[in-house]
C-alpha cells in the first residue's frame, strides 16, 4: 500500500508543470506526478504541509493511471493495469 498527498497544481501552465488543464499533483511515496482529474475511493484526510502554510490531502492506496483522460485512479485494491494506445 503507497501513501499519496494530492495538492493543487499552482504553476500549472508553466514550463515542464503540465498544461492549464493539470490542476492535480500527486506525490506517491514521494514521486510527483501531474493529472488532468482524480478518482479516488479510499477514505482521505487533510493535513498541513512541511512548510506549515499549504494543505494536502492525504490517502493510503494504489494509484492506476488512465492516460486516456489523464486521470489517478486511486483504490484500496490494486487494479489491473489501464492499458495504454500503442
Amino acid at each position: 500500500m503507497n501513501t499519496y498527498q494530492i495538492r493543487f497544481n499552482k504553476s500549472r501552465g508553466q514550463a515542464g508543470r503540465g498544461s492549464m488543464d493539470h490542476v492535480w499533483r500527486v506525490f506517491e511515496n514521494g514521486k510527483e506526478f501531474l493529472f488532468k482529474n482524480l478518482d479516488i475511493t479510499v477514505p482521505v484526510k487533510s493535513e498541513k504541509d512541511a512548510n506549515g502554510v499549504d494543505y494536502n490531502i492525504v490517502c493510503q492506496g494504489y494509484m492506476a493511471i488512465d492516460r486516456d483522460t489523464s486521470t489517478a485512479v486511486i483504490t484500496a485494491k490494486i487494479k489491473k493495469k489501464i492499458p495504454e494506445l500503442a
